[in-house]
Formats: structure tokens, sequence, C-alpha cells
């Protein structure tokens, strides 16, 4: 590719790095939506709002299935990247303080790169491994408090919530899209097969739907609608058209917007440690979008050929980990 070509491209992608680090930004804002706005102790129940309701109505919007091999494929997706996500991440999240449980989670792109390299030949470069685990420095130096505790069964967890997302974003970037299948429709396709996974789950366990107040429902508005359906939009379109190592450094985002609502909204202290994880991680994100590389066409997009801005992806894209940090509350974000 010529020095010219690279300049012209050089604006548009720009633009998808900013809207695909809004997904991580509004991900960091659901500790606060759920400890403020939400019913407690009704984690799968949460989770079961935030997929199905959003997945419906993107289906409703774009009016398309899958066909042939993408039911079963969708099926997948839907439940790696959310039925299966979903309720590990929460079961961590109630079985570990808010700290531990983001560290924990900060080993996901670690998880992507081991399974990119495996089903999608993508060898990750050293420095690319360095600034990842930069990012994950700075995010516990961001999360981790004093006397912490540990739990074994919210560690697998949040390492199995990890994996699963990871394998569905490998999966994703290698099976792309069927020809003439917008964003919408396959993020749709995804939120609706996760939340399916998640209902029958959320009925055996938690029972029937509490009763809401209008400002429990404002709290799921945001959570399906902005939080989720436009959120997992953003970063499905992120995956296909950023570089791996460009995606993967957007994740700090998350806990960092967390603790900044934290302290600004919920009083939460940010001392000189919790100001140097920050300076870190956003750092390290922002060498992230410096040192990605050309991206490459994916393995497998079902016979989809790439044209114009959308034809370069590079391998796998990073799982963000929506967990909450600050104070240690006993009742798990959703």
């Amino acid at each position: 590719m010529s020095h010219k070509a690279h300049t012209a491209r050089a604006p548009h992608r720009a633009a998808f790095v900013a809207l695909t680090a809004l997904a991580p930004i509004s991900w960091g804002s659901t500790y606060y939506v759920t400890t403020e706005f939400l019913p407690p102790d009704r984690p799968l129940f949460t989770g079961l709002i935030r997929a199905l309701p959003a997945g419906l109505l993107l289906l409703a919007l774009t009016r398309k299935l899958p066909t042939g091999a993408w039911w079963g494929k969708a099926a997948v997706l839907g439940t790696l990247n959310i039925g299966a996500f979903f309720p590990l991440l929460f079961l961590a999240a109630y079985r570990l303080p808010g700290g531990i449980a983001a560290v924990v989670g900060s080993v996901g792109p670690l998880f992507v790169v081991g399974l990119a390299a495996l089903l999608l030949g993508d060898r990750p470069t050293v420095r690319t491994l360095l600034t990842a685990v930069a990012a994950a420095f700075g995010v516990s130096l961001v999360v981790l408090r004093a006397g912490a505790a540990f739990d074994l069964v919210g560690v697998a967890a949040g390492l199995l919530s990890a994996l699963s997302m990871a394998a569905g974003v490998v999966l994703t970037k290698r099976w792309g899209r069927p020809e003439g299948v917008g964003a919408l429709a396959a993020t749709g396709w995804q939120l609706t097969a996760g939340g399916l996974v998640i209902l029958p789950v959320a009925l055996l366990v938690e029972g029937a739907p509490p009763a809401l107040t209008g400002t429990n429902l404002a709290g799921y508005a945001y959570l399906a609608f902005g939080n989720t359906a436009i959120s997992y939009v953003l970063w499905f379109r992120g995956i296909e058209r950023l570089s791996a190592s460009s995606v993967t450094l957007l994740g700090p985002l998350s806990p960092v917007t967390a603790a900044i609502i934290g302290w600004a909204a919920l009083g939460q202290a940010l001392g000189p440690v919790q100001l140097l994880g920050m300076a870190i991680a956003l750092g390290a994100t922002a060498a992230g979008q410096l040192n990605s590389r050309t991206p490459k066409a994916p393995a497998d997009v079902e016979g989809r050929a790439p044209t114009g801005e959308e034809a370069p992806v590079e391998k796998a894209a990073p799982i963000v980990k929506e967990t909450p940090i600050g104070k240690e509350p006993s009742k798990a974000p959703r």
C-alpha cells in the first residue's frame, strides 16, 4: 500500500477507532446504572433484559433472519458472546470484590491472542503483548484495593467468562458476516440467541420477574438499548474493520470510565495510585492505536468479498470485561 493510500485511509480508521471506543466507555457505566437504578440481586434477569429486547429490536428493524449454516453459527456466537458470558460475568461479580473481578477479566486479550494464533494463524508481536500487559497493569492499579479476598469459584467464573467472550470474538472475526447482511442484523442474531440461552436459566434460578418501578424501567431501557444494542453494533463493526492490536487496547476504557463515574457520581476516592493506573492504561490504549498493523482479510467471510473501506480486517479482537470497580459492594453489577 502506498503512503498516499495509507494517508487517505487514516481519517476513516480514526473514525472507526472513536466509534468502537464508545462501546467500552458505555460498558463502564454499567456499575453505576446497576447500583443506582436497578433492583438488587437479579443478575440473570438483568442479563436477559439487556440481551433479548435489544436483539428483537434489531431483528425488527432489519427484518433479516439467518439462513443455512448461519442458524448454527449465530447460535454459537450468541452463546459465547452473550448467553454464557453474561451469567459467568455476574457470578464472578457476586463472588469477587469488584477490583479482583476486573483484574481477572483483564486476561481476556491474552485469551484472544492465543485463540487467534490457533484458529486464525495470527502471530502477535512482542510490542502488542507488552502493551497489553501494561494496560492490564494499569487497570489493576485503578481497581485493586487493599484486603481484597479471592474466591476460587469466582475466579474460575471470571476466567471462563473472559474465555467465552474471547472465543466468540475470534469466531466473529473468522466467520465474518454473510453477503448482504449488515452489522445491525448480525448483532441482532447474536443478542437474540444469547437472550434465549439466558431465559430458561433466569426463570429456573431467579423465578418470576420482580415488580419494577419507573426508575428500574429507565435503567433497564438504558442498558438494553444504549449500553447493549448500540454498543454491541459498534463493537462488532470495530472487530471487523480494525486491527486486533487496535481493538484490544480499547478495553481499559471500560474500568477507567467506571472509576471516573464512581468518583464523580458516587464520591469514590481516586488517589495517586489510581491516577497513575489510569495514565498507564490510557497510555497503553493510545499506544495500541499507533502501533497497529495494516489489517488483513479474515480467513472466512462466507463469500463476502471485501470492498472499499470494509475490506481489510485483521485477526482477533479483545474481550472487554464489564466489571464493577471502586468500592467493594455486596451487590453485583448487571
